[in-house]
């Protein structure tokens, strides 16, 4: 009875990193539709930092010390004002579902970069033909303008941001963050907010804004982002302890297609049948990068800015 008691809870766990992290992009979509990119995002941040925070201090998390802040806050730079930050601006361009398949592509640059750098060793022929796999599912869907296929200015925006964010998660697996997983989530969440709210004064945001002109879908995409930040890395750092890694590794090829669903089934975009092939192309091409890669689940990117702490280990789970 306890076995299928657990079972069910695993399901329902996926089920919720599944759904909530493939709408995220959707959520972006109808955010920033009526209110401004960066600042929305940085509120959006500072808000669930400030919640798993209190969160890790109430169960006996200590307080982060200087070193650990700054660690934060570049992680914070990389993974928020870069990963998330252009994804959210990009979406004012490219429609949810795309932007979701193109950011799903950052496995690729998480074992590019360490083989560039010489940190370790060639991959796999597996995971080779995986990332020129996703190559060329990206060269399907970005095509100029009035081709079926992604604007130019947005898709090299996303793809900057994927890059943000591998570079991020590799520094976070050595940076001297707090080994709580929900601690060093919120600090990082708190920084990144902080640098996004300064992004966007910088270029002019609050000038622009005005209260009047925000949409109700704004608003509930808005309060949306903040619950989803808080309740699937929850779910997902439950799942790190309680289901085979193999199994939570999926979400990085499942959230691209719930994406896109939901944006065509909710937002009425566009489905061809070029998008639905480098859909399979692209999803196809992360699974066999995450599954060659081992029995470690890949770090999220599915879903921006959704789990600022990557490589979690089970050890340090609370």
């Amino acid at each position: 009875m306890a076995d299928a008691s657990l079972r069910v809870k695993i399901a329902v766990g996926m089920g919720v990193v599944y759904v909530i992290w493939g709408s995220t992009y959707l959520a972006i979509r109808y955010a920033v539709a009526t209110l401004p990119p960066l600042s929305m995002a940085g509120v959006r941040f500072l808000i669930a930092g400030a919640f798993l925070y209190l969160w890790a201090a109430r169960r006996g998390a200590p307080r982060p010390g200087v070193r650990q802040w700054w660690a934060a806050a570049v992680a914070g730079f990389l993974l928020l004002l870069v990963g998330n930050g252009l994804v959210v601006w990009a979406e004012q361009r490219v429609d949810s579902g795309l932007a979701a398949l193109l950011v799903s592509t950052t496995p690729m640059f998480m074992v590019l970069l360490p083989w560039l750098g010489r940190r370790e060793a060639r991959p796999r022929p597996a995971v080779i033909g995986g990332i020129l796999l996703g190559f060329v599912g990206v060269g399907l869907l970005v095509q100029p303008n009035g081709a079926g296929g992604v604007d130019v200015a947005g898709a090299v925006v996303l793809t900057l941001a994927s890059l943000g964010w591998a570079l991020g998660s590799l520094y976070s697996r050595r940076a001297a963050l707090p080994s709580s997983p929900l601690m060093a989530t919120g600090i990082e969440m708190l920084a990144g907010g902080a640098l996004m709210l300064a992004a966007g004064a910088a270029l002019g945001e609050p000038a622009r804004f005005h209260l009047a002109q925000v949409s109700r879908a704004s608003l509930v995409g808005f309060l949306y982002l903040i619950a989803a930040a808080v309740v699937a890395f929850t779910a997902y750092l439950w799942l790190l302890r309680a289901a085979p890694p193999a199994l939570v590794s999926t979400y990085s090829y499942v959230n691209p297609l719930v994406a896109v669903l939901l944006g065509w089934a909710i937002a009425g975009e566009p489905l061809t049948g070029r998008t639905l092939v480098a859909a399979l192309v692209i999803v196809a091409s992360v699974a066999l990068i995450t599954l060659a890669k081992g029995r470690k689940p890949l770090p999220e990117r599915a879903a921006p800015a959704e789990l600022p702490r990557l490589e979690l280990r089970p050890s340090r789970n609370p």
